[in-house]
């Protein structure tokens, strides 16, 4: 019954700044938003977050959007989607690193 009330963000999410290839990037993830008064603390001796909402930390893994809407309809969690994010990737070329760009500064190293 708690469980019901709760309302889950469908997003696919971004690869990590150390990932440089596609890998795990297509899937689709349910996160549960954070509660307000989600009885939220920080534990005195090492510092941590402590919260006493048990879904929290739960995410589900999903092959594709449908999947993942068709799943949170099937449990009757209210839910939004997360628009996806466009990737961009700029073309390199390492000509661009020696053109000349007014108002820049240069450092140039004699010794």
């Amino acid at each position: 019954a708690e469980l019901r009330n709760r309302v889950v963000r469908i997003y696919q999410p971004t690869r990590n700044t150390m990932q440089s290839g596609p890998g795990k990037s297509q899937r689709w993830r349910i996160d549960f938003d954070v509660l307000q008064g989600g009885g939220r603390w920080e534990n005195p001796l090492m510092g941590w977050a402590s919260s006493a909402d048990y879904m929290q930390g739960t995410r589900l893994s999903f092959r594709s959007k449908e999947d993942a809407v068709h799943f949170a309809e099937k449990q009757g969690w209210d839910f939004y989607v997360q628009p996806e994010t466009v990737k961009k990737i700029p073309p390199k070329n390492y000509a661009e690193n020696y053109v000349y760009k007014p108002n820049t500064l240069r450092i140039c190293r004699t010794k």
